[in-house]
């Protein structure tokens, strides 16, 4: 089994307008870039931003108008749901490349996306474009009848999207796209549809008989993709259940899961990235305990040879 070390909770400097904790609760994608750790959780209008290194609080940056009201069950109801979190390479008009927040698409009110400019250190840079990913989704509704992306990550030209199964549907899989079509369709001005170039379906198991379903993903340096899963026990994309257990898994470049091993603790893992620590890389993994009491938390473990 994996031990993970806890690094840190979460805690930002200032609360969401209309909110009065200071910490992300429901961390749900993860970018490392330099020093800077880029959050996004699925119960919020922001992005967080973390140093690495340092223990300092965050501090957030909108990205969407409004305020979210603070009753859970509303907040569920109205919340975006940005379940994945991706950089991208420099594009057209943006030298530095930029970071891509998705919504899950699980709701119609959760199929919106963020696009946000960097600048040469990584920074983001310029105000935030909202995307309407309805007409980019549409296809994936008919393959995935509980459709509920979870991450997205960019491997050579193509870009992947994380699908994540649950109990009542057992369908996790990597959904493929050209990189440079992705790009077209979700910056068009009035959007559009773009069928997959391949979806890989991905059998993780269970664990004490609840599916495990994919929650993020990161390419490792080698090629390979390093993949996260919890063990939820809910039957569809939208409830909540108890988290039994979780895992971290490889995909090899042939899209074979060639390794899967348990979590001593049923950590909910909700986003996974590699990052340079003391001259080691290794894997850096957020939390989302689904109770917005709880902060979330900065987790690591060495990555796999």
């Amino acid at each position: 089994m994996i031990a993970l070390t806890e690094i840190r909770e979460l805690t930002i400097d200032q609360p969401e307008p209309g909110q009065g904790s200071t910490y992300l609760s429901a961390a749900s994608g993860l970018v490392c870039l330099g020093t800077t750790l880029y959050v996004v959780a699925d119960d919020a209008l922001h992005l967080g931003i973390f140093p690495l290194t340092m223990p300092e609080p965050g501090r957030l940056v909108r990205l969407f108008d409004g305020v979210l009201p603070e009753e859970k069950a509303e907040r569920k109801r109205r919340k975006p749901d940005l379940e994945a979190l991706v950089h991208l390479p420099a594009f057209g008009a943006y030298p530095y490349g930029a970071l891509l927040a998705l919504g899950s698409g699980s709701r119609k009110n959760r199929q919106r996306g963020v696009f946000l400019g960097l600048d040469a250190g990584g920074a983001v840079s310029g105000a935030p474009r909202v995307l309407d990913l309805a007409p980019f989704l549409a296809p994936l509704s008919g393959m995935f009848p509980d459709l509920n992306i979870e991450g997205a990550v960019i491997a050579g030209d193509e870009l992947r999207l994380i699908q994540r199964g649950n109990k009542g549907r057992r369908d996790n899989a990597v959904v493929h796209y050209s990189l440079a079509q992705a790009l077209h369709c979700l910056f068009g001005e009035n959007g559009s549809a773009l069928l997959p170039s391949a979806i890989t379906r991905l059998d993780l198991g269970t664990i004490d008989g609840v599916a495990l379903g994919l929650t993020d993903a990161t390419m490792l340096p080698d090629g390979r993709m390093a993949v996260s899963a919890v063990a939820e026990d809910t039957e569809d994309a939208y409830r909540d259940g108890m988290c039994v257990g979780a895992a971290i898994g490889i995909v090899d470049a042939s899209g074979h899961l060639v390794l899967l091993e348990q979590l001593e603790r049923p950590y909910k893992v909700e986003g996974i990235t590699v990052a340079s620590v003391g001259g080691q890389s290794e894997l850096l993994l957020v939390t989302d305990a689904d109770d917005p009491a709880i902060p979330a938390l900065l987790l690591s473990m060495p990555l796999f040879r």
